[in-house]
């Protein structure tokens, strides 16, 4: 730290704080004793667990009530606990900890300025092993970690202004996860309200006669489907809006009508070509996986991370499909939904269709979406959800006219797009505030979040180090000296 000190500021080492020396404890010797243990891998909460010595593996360290433990491995490096006020149990903590004593001064401002960013950054500038949970920092390393310490009133003060400003980022979190939560309830809501044909009625009622969905799906030609595969099963699964593994006995809105989705679409799979064989693969036609779908859920895919061959399509099952065919996940995380921005080939983990003219890609999409995660009900498998082909070419759909199809589309590409903002905005939010979080705590060190008061006593005269540097009052920012006493008899 270079930087100018705020007047009756000191700069010093955790070497001249003075790290104590805390005594070795082997619980074991105490096996019926219950111990409050500060353990680096409990970090559920910043309370101790409650131990008996017999569970204690290995030598533990003494701590006292207002101790600052500063954890020096990863992953925890930089996590800090105050010692919580002596209960009627001895309190220990691991050798992973190191133990800082503020000597009276206050612990949560050590506490803050040990979480902040640059002081982590500085921790991990010496560390020893390879990476992951081996990683340490080094002890020696720890000692010349310098902490920037104002007068003990001023440390108060912006301990109570940081708590006051991160209660209200906590409290900004809390209703920015509403927000997010509230949105996807929201989407959920108007999805299922069109494709029951609530939000069209009014639209229906003004537009007039429209062609029914029985008369679109009579003069549309049944499109061809792949031979083979299991027949459909006869088993009713009512969906939550539009669809329903066979006719559910429902009855639709005014002039839609209950339709085998195999009348309207083709249906069909996808395959994975053969990864042994490099030839296959890293082509130039795009290949749709799980984590693409994911991804693009809702949306239309234009590209995906892997890319297969003609030959990787020639030799396995798989098919390139046209543009807007529609995709559905039906194993391992079942019910992303997809649309081909271009043509594409898909995984064996997708059903696929390809609408005819009397079905909207866009209508299908929105109708698999709304049923959101009730979807999983026309698949079998508690664990491991699987929608069987069975019940794929059991699926019906209720179809509205085809302007109604438009009009539905429509509203929901507007409303969704709304929400999608919304939601977008929020967490882009979610984000700033572990910016302002690193702000705030950057302005608190550099003594920028509280006023200095000429009347506070410099942290000089209460530390307890022999040498420091210290910036007295009266005197520009940045003056050196031994001590605050020399530089005033010097004055």
């Amino acid at each position: 730290m270079s930087e100018e000190l705020p007047p009756g500021w000191a700069e010093i080492t955790l070497s001249d704080l003075g790290l104590p020396a805390t005594p070795k404890i082997d619980p074991q010797r105490s096996a019926t004793e219950t111990f409050e243990l500060y353990s680096v891998p409990s970090f559920d909460t910043e309370a101790p667990e409650l131990a008996l010595g017999k569970s204690i593996a290995s030598t533990r360290q003494a701590v006292e009530p207002g101790d600052v433990l500063l954890c020096k491995i990863n992953p925890r490096i930089n996590r800090v606990w105050i010692v919580a006020p002596r209960s009627r149990h001895r309190q220990i903590a691991s050798t992973e900890w190191v133990v800082v004593r503020p000597h009276g001064h206050e612990p949560r401002f050590f506490m803050w300025q040990m979480r902040a960013e640059e002081f982590r950054e500085r921790l991990l500038d010496d560390v020893s092993g390879v990476g992951g949970s081996l990683m340490r920092a080094r002890t020696v390393g720890i000692e010349k970690l310098r902490l920037r310490v104002p007068p003990v009133a001023e440390q108060r003060r912006i301990v109570a202004r940081i708590e006051a400003l991160f209660a209200r980022i906590r409290q900004a979190r809390a209703d920015l996860l509403r927000i997010t939560s509230l949105s996807e309830r929201y989407r959920l809501t108007v999805l299922r309200a069109a494709l029951r044909g609530e939000l069209t009625a009014d639209w229906r009622s003004r537009v007039g006669a429209l062609e029914p969905a029985e008369r679109l799906v009579a003069r549309t030609p049944a499109p061809s489907q792949p031979r083979g595969g299991r027949e459909a099963t006869d088993e009713v699964i009512p969906g939550v809006a539009a669809l329903s593994v066979n006719h559910p006995r429902t009855e639709p809105p005014p002039g839609w009508t209950w339709v085998p989705l195999l009348r309207l679409a083709r249906q069909e799979s996808g395959h994975t070509p053969s990864r042994s064989v490099a030839a296959y693969w890293n082509g130039d036609i795009p290949w749709i996986g799980i984590r693409d779908a994911g991804a693009h859920h809702g949306g239309v895919i234009q590209d995906t991370a892997q890319h297969v061959t003609q030959a990787g399509l020639d030799n396995s099952s798989a098919r390139l499909l046209p543009a807007q065919t529609v995709c559905l996940s039906r194993t391992a995380s079942v019910g992303y939904v997809v649309v081909m921005g271009r043509p594409m080939a898909t995984s064996q983990d997708f059903v696929t269709w390809t609408c005819s003219s009397a079905l909207l890609p866009d209508f299908l999409k929105y109708a698999l979406l709304a049923e959101g995660d009730d979807i999983r009900r026309f698949g079998k498998g508690s664990t491991h959800t699987t929608i069987y082909f069975p019940e794929i070419r059991a699926l019906h759909i209720c179809l509205p006219p085809l302007a109604e199809q438009h009009e539905i589309v429509r509203l929901l590409d507007q409303a969704l797009t709304a929400v999608g903002n919304a939601t977008h905005d929020a967490d882009r939010a979610y984000i700033l505030l572990d910016h302002l979080e690193r702000s705030i705590l950057t302005r608190a060190f550099r003594g920028d979040l509280v006023p200095q008061d000429p009347a506070d006593e410099p942290a000089a005269v209460t530390l307890p180090c022999a040498e420091i540097r210290s910036a007295p009052r009266g005197r520009q920012r940045g003056a050196r000296a031994a001590t605050y006493r020399e530089i005033m008899a010097d004055g």
